[in-house]
């Protein structure tokens, strides 16, 4: 890729990780390859972990998290430690060079909660390889963020299935 630019979906909508996953699968079909991070989830057998098996060695995914909530106001020690790993893990990859697009699905909500540092994040954002294309996703993306991206998206919610008790869905949300 001649330029990489940065990408930011953010918001309370739906869509965020799908959108970004999209943009992986259409860069596989024209042989790039995708490192995908995703902070704060567990390897519990969603969809996209299979897909990306399928697509090795065009998608690779990566989880740094544990299952379950991650608290706000008390983060457990292990979630700090699993999102720090995973974003070293992020920041050597990109620097490789070894990826064309590199995901970091959910960091805006990591650094909401106090997992990763925003300096951290600003300063992964400015040593940004110029072949690398970087794509963060999660609802709370912070101004200084917004302010560095190429292109922000917001997914806005207005209306939404699990309000009518609908629950999450095999092949649709895992």
């Amino acid at each position: 890729m001649e330029k990489g630019l940065i990408q930011v979906y953010t918001g309370n909508g739906k869509g965020k990780t799908t959108a970004a996953l999209g943009l992986a699968l259409r860069a596989a079909g024209h042989g790039l390859k995708t490192l995908v991070v995703q902070f704060m989830k567990a390897d519990t057998g969603e969809g996209e972990l299979e897909s990306a098996r399928k697509l090795h060695p065009y998608l690779t995914i990566r989880r740094a998290g544990r299952q379950g909530f991650v608290s706000k106001s008390h983060p457990d020690p292990a979630d700090v430690q699993a999102a720090q790993e995973g974003f070293s893990f992020a920041k050597a990859a990109m620097e490789s060079r070894a990826y064309d697009i590199v995901i970091l699905d959910e960091i805006n909500v990591a650094v909401d909660h106090g997992l990763i540092p925003l300096a951290d994040l600003l300063g992964l954002m400015d040593v940004k390889p110029e072949s690398v294309e970087l794509i963060l996703t999660g609802r709370n993306a912070r101004p200084e963020i917004i302010e560095k991206a190429d292109l922000v998206t917001e997914m806005v919610e207005r209306k939404h299935y699990y309000s009518k008790g609908i629950s999450a869905r095999k092949g649709i949300e895992v």
